[in-house]
């Protein structure tokens, strides 16, 4: 069989302000289910900092003033129809804040599975055939490979792929994660786990199934029609009551969650990990700082060459996470094509790069050009904790914060599931949109404002 994918995506800042551009709430809102819907396609520049959570909610904030939807009679309207938009930047921030509370503990089972199977039952390894892209199923072979080829996936895809291996085929959600973090450019431990952790049902009260009728309705048709296995012995083609009784005979009575494009908001408790994410460090006195830039800040919106503009920085390829020996790609080896993106990232900065353990290389770095001290800006990633402790036993660190997705500080219970989260949090993201849209309506024209403002 052979499938076509599309070119792999360019990485960088121009090609992410283009999409940035291109944004259109509306479309997304009614379309972002179909895998040829207005989805923005912006999740790798934002998972490498490329672009921020804040610079992305801004630009939505700016389109909505732009068509009128900042006057006060309009802005409900322009909420409805961002809101979905927003909600989804919103989910970005709330899987980074369980990755900070649960450290590597994001890769177990943070509740256990409602399949009616017990967790020794799954299978620890990807199958042969789905990493070849070769089962036979056109609609799975043709996911994995367009993931394989290009780095993305659209989300709908990655569920229908997500629930075919751990459902279909028994397999252990860990093992499709690892895959998905190895090929996808926009692949963190957060968004990445939890959401495999939903479909296979040990972050969600029931596990999630698709069937023919949804996979047709979101994708066109357009696997069934040259499917082999179509009408004959397609495994999805069954109502979900017959796909329920033949997967989960032993789950009871609870139906399994269907066609949702995304995680569900049920309320069991997350226990809190071991992580322990850098501090954000007030500022050093320093005179010739060296500037750490990593891998979730690779944008101009970095407080670190905002702060320092012209000073040594340095960027450190990881070799343990380019060997796959890493928690944060459980495992595997980065993609050459996650590599090529983050290089085409890295062009655009005005920083040199290195490859070897983080700390020894930056620490050699900072003694060669004499450097007192280290900055860097705030990061999620463990891994970046404890190469930020083993700088700090040589040299003083500085840790700047990213402007926030929201200003909201909140307690580990508040992070049970994002109804939670989002029920404090939504109120205040929209009133930071009221405020802009009153700001920009009683600034003064651009001639009539002093010069240099």
């Amino acid at each position: 069989m052979t499938l076509t994918t599309p070119a792999p995506w360019p990485g960088g800042r121009r090609e992410a302000e283009r999409r940035l551009a291109a944004i259109d709430p509306i479309a997304y809102g009614a379309t972002r289910n179909h895998l040829d819907g207005a989805v923005t396609r912006l999740s790798p520049y934002i998972r490498h900092g490329v672009l921020t959570l804040a610079e992305v909610r801004e630009a939505v904030f700016a389109w909505l003033r732009e068509h009128g939807y900042g006057e006060p009679g309009r802005q409900a309207e322009g909420r409805r129809i961002a809101g979905k938009l927003i909600n989804e930047l919103g989910w970005r921030d709330y899987w980074q804040r369980l990755w900070l509370q649960l450290g590597d503990g994001i890769w177990s089972d943070l509740e256990p599975l409602k399949t009616g199977h017990p967790a020794a039952s799954y299978a620890p390894d990807l199958p042969a055939d789905v990493a070849a892209a070769s089962t036979g199923l056109v609609c799975i072979d043709a996911f994995a490979a367009e993931m394989m080829a290009t780095g993305w996936l659209h989300n709908h895809a990655r569920m229908w792929l997500a629930s075919y291996l751990v459902h279909w085929r028994r397999v252990r959600w860990q093992a499709g994660a690892a895959w998905f973090l190895q090929h996808l450019l926009d692949g963190d431990p957060a968004s990445n786990n939890l959401s495999w952790q939903w479909v296979a049902s040990s972050f969600s009260s029931k596990p999630y199934l698709f069937n023919r009728d949804n996979l047709e309705r979101y994708s066109r048709g357009r696997y069934c029609r040259t499917c082999p296995r179509a009408g004959r012995d397609c495994p999805f083609e069954a109502s979900y009551e017959q796909l329920q009784g033949h997967l989960f005979p032993q789950a009871g009575h609870a139906a399994a969650a269907t066609d949702s494009p995304g995680p569900a908001s049920p309320d069991p408790l997350v226990q809190p990990g071991s992580a322990r994410p850098a501090p954000v460090l007030p500022a050093p006195p320093l005179r010739r700082p060296l500037l750490w830039i990593h891998g979730e800040a690779l944008g101009p919106a970095n407080p670190a060459l905002r702060a320092h503009p012209g000073a040594p920085a340095l960027f450190v390829f990881d070799s343990e996470l380019l060997a796959g020996r890493t928690a944060t790609t459980g495992g595997r080896p980065l993609a050459p094509g996650r590599v090529r993106f983050l290089r085409q990232c890295l062009a655009e900065l005005p920083l040199r790069v290195r490859e070897g353990d983080g700390a020894a290389e930056l620490l050699a770095f900072a003694a060669e050009h004499g450097a007192d001290g280290v900055v860097t800006s705030a990061a999620v990633d463990p891994r970046f904790a404890a190469t930020a402790a083993a700088i700090a036993e040589r040299l003083p660190l500085q840790v700047l914060p990213v402007e926030p997705f929201v200003d909201l500080e909140l307690p580990a219970a508040q992070l049970r599931r994002f109804s939670r989260y989002w029920r404090l949090a939504e109120p205040l993201v929209w009133a930071g949109f009221s405020r802009r849209a009153r700001d920009s309506a009683t600034a003064p024209p651009a001639a009539a404002r002093p010069p240099g403002r």
